[in-house]
């Protein structure tokens, strides 16, 4: 025997479960996460000169992105329908690398944690981006989506070191 924690995803017949959090006490949990969508230069100008054909690109986004947020255990096939109390998607344009910075921002007090949701939330939110500028360019680059930061559960807080 090694010490290796228990896998919680496999039954000993080596089929595949979900895993129980019963016992596991409500708390708080939050998450931060962020990605990056590289649109190039015309495709930048349109957005911020809100000339995209589609409409608002940002607005139409954020919807996306909390939308999607509430969808993760839909998509993911261990992840539980959570009871989101909060959800934020925020975006920053940088005008040097023609891109937007995405972040979103999550919060639930229930049994398990909310990473899933913020990082769904800013993937859903760059892909909405890139259909409503695929028309003005192909060259777009969804970038580095993953976890700044997450509060509360069992593990407990934790930081990137970005």
């Amino acid at each position: 025997m090694t010490d290796s924690p228990p896998l919680t995803r496999a039954d000993l017949q080596g089929g595949i479960r979900m895993a129980d959090v019963s016992d596991q006490p409500d708390s708080v949990r939050t998450a931060v996460a962020k990605g990056t969508v590289v649109i190039g230069p015309e495709a930048f100008e349109r957005v911020q000169s809100g000339t995209i054909r589609k409409g608002d690109v940002l607005s139409v986004a954020q919807i996306a992105g909390i939308m999607g947020s509430k969808q993760t255990s839909k998509l993911l096939p261990f992840c539980r329908d959570v009871q989101l109390d909060g959800v934020e998607v925020e975006f920053s344009l940088d005008a040097e690398r023609h891109a937007i910075e995405i972040r979103a921002f999550t919060k639930s007090n229930g049994l398990t944690g909310v990473e899933m949701e913020a990082m769904t939330a800013v993937s859903i939110a760059a892909l909405t981006v890139y259909d409503m500028c695929k028309s003005v360019t192909k060259e777009i680059r969804v970038n580095d989506v993953h976890l700044l930061a997450k509060t509360g559960g069992q593990s407990g807080n934790w930081k990137s070191d970005e």
